[in-house]
């Protein structure tokens, strides 16, 4: 009877590795297919930008400096890899470059007329809408994987098999700004 008591007892323990380990490898890919979620709007957000600058460029050509750090920020992005701290803070370049070019645009009213600018800023907004529930989704999801990674039986595991805890993919002040302020409505 001991003998089988013991081989019980291994065999719950057994279990219950595979069993937090299951969980966690779970909780990283919920993680990582939400951040797949975000990349694909950043990634329409990226291609939506030079359609961007050339309508505003034909409005307000002498703004080089604004067009500029907006290229320099978009080839940032597109140099950055993953869901690292790189790719988070080279989007809020982005994110920030992207400000100072619709302030731009609020100077001139005929650019706020024309109707491919009127049809990219309804893009825009409607990918930043994406992108917004999208890093909602990934926070979430990184929340998860950092709670379970440090509970007490599963911090043993995280440990024994390297999984640590991951950032969250947070907003910079720019585009907090941009997602804080009401848009403006004329009639």
């Amino acid at each position: 009877m001991g003998s089988w008591t013991v081989l019980l007892i291994v065999g719950a323990v057994a279990l219950l590795l595979i069993v937090l380990y299951n969980r966690l490898v779970a909780l990283r890919q919920t993680r990582e297919n939400a951040f797949s979620d975000i990349d694909v709007q950043l990634k329409q957000r990226f291609n939506l930008v030079p359609q961007l600058v050339e309508t505003v460029k034909g409005y307000a050509s002498h703004e080089k400096e604004v067009f500029e750090n907006v290229t320099n920020a978009r080839a940032q992005v597109g140099s950055a890899k993953g869901a690292g701290g790189d790719r988070v803070a080279a989007e809020g370049v982005l994110g920030g470059a992207l400000m100072n070019l619709l302030a731009v645009a609020e100077n001139y009213p005929d650019l706020k007329a024309d109707q491919n600018f009127q049809k990219l800023m309804s893009e825009l907004s409607d990918i930043e809408n994406k992108i917004a529930a999208a890093r909602r989704f990934f926070n979430n999801a990184t929340a998860e994987f950092n709670t379970a990674t440090e509970q007490f039986p599963a911090v043993l595991i995280a440990n024994m098999f390297g999984f640590s805890k991951e950032e969250f993919f947070e907003l910079d002040e720019a585009e907090a700004a941009l997602v804080q302020t009401p848009p403006e409505v004329k009639f």
